[in-house]
């Protein structure tokens, strides 16, 4: 199943509730977290996570570009996190991170940075709801899309076929109309999309163009 989640780091702060509110046709809501240690950039916390649940009933992704993520799981959790996305490159045992999400209640999910191998983690998808491909790297939005981390994507669909496990691909960074198609075609379920749906005139309507050319792509109508 095709999911467009609008990544509100491209939103406009000042009227963050407004720009909530004109995607609510998106499948899910993309939260970056970032702690300027993990990645050398800022961004948002627990008390505008929570302000953001507070406006929608959308399925909220947190994607935790910080330091020791365990740390903060529970405060994420209470604060409406829907599912907790943590690197791989953060954490010392994935698997214990992700049972740690689930017995809070949440989903949880796994990033992988463009330099990082995904192999590691193909024997352990039946404990990620989530692996979250990094097609650029963390910390910044507006950057341009890397085409060369889609190899990981079919590696990642060949082992939840296998497995069969209900593991979905996410991808993060660069994607709009003009890539989106082609992250579809390798195997891409959720699209996280910030200054392609922010960034246009009308926001809803950019999420109904991506999902439509995603789905085309995939086959999935």
């Amino acid at each position: 199943m095709i999911q467009i989640a609008p990544s509100i780091l491209a939103a406009n702060y000042a009227a963050l509730g407004e720009d909530v509110r004109k995607v609510g046709n998106a499948d899910l809501l993309h939260v970056d977290i970032m702690d300027g240690h993990f990645v050398p950039n800022l961004s948002f916390g627990p008390d505008v996570t929570s302000a953001v649940n507070g406006v929608t009933e959308q399925f909220l992704d947190m994607h935790l570009m910080i330091e020791e993520p365990e740390r903060w799981f529970e405060t994420y959790a209470l604060a409406g996190g829907d599912r907790l996305v943590f690197h791989a490159e953060a954490v010392a045992d994935p698997v214990a991170a992700a049972k740690r999400c689930r017995e809070l209640g949440v989903q949880s999910g796994i990033a992988i940075k463009p330099a990082t191998a995904v192999e590691p983690y193909l024997d352990h998808l039946e404990h990620f709801d989530e692996v979250l491909v990094m097609s650029v790297e963390p910390g910044f939005g507006g950057q341009k899309f890397m085409p060369e981390v889609l190899g990981k994507v079919m590696r990642l669909r060949d082992a939840i076929r296998e497995q069969g496990t209900s593991t979905v691909i996410g991808i993060d960074g660069g994607i709009a109309e003009a890539t989106i198609a082609q992250a579809a075609e390798a195997g891409v379920d959720a699209f996280v999309a910030g200054s392609a749906v922010f960034g246009a005139s009308n926001p809803a309507e950019a999420v109904e163009r991506l999902r439509a050319l995603a789905r085309e792509a995939a086959g999935d109508q």
